[in-house]
């Protein structure tokens, strides 16, 4: 009998974080279902909007630009 006390204390332990992780009883959707689409909907737009306010750059970006010699061609001192 203490056996089967100890292994439901230790089972109720363990499904504790678990359990929090959860949210306890809030991760059931209601009407808040239809806030979080029109939510979304803002969103997009306002990050549509951000992506239309960034600049074109000027010139092609070469992340391995400062890795390579400038003139390929160019032998490399001995």
């Amino acid at each position: 009998m203490r056996t089967l006390a100890v292994a439901i204390v230790v089972l109720g332990l363990v499904t504790l974080p678990a359990h929090a992780q959860m949210g306890g009883g809030k991760h059931q959707r209601g009407d808040d279902a239809k806030s979080d689409q029109k939510k979304s909907k803002v969103d997009d737009k306002a990050y549509q909007d951000a992506l239309k306010r960034i600049p074109e750059p000027k010139e092609r970006y070469d992340p391995w630009g400062v890795a390579r010699p400038a003139d390929v061609n160019k032998k490399l001192p001995k």
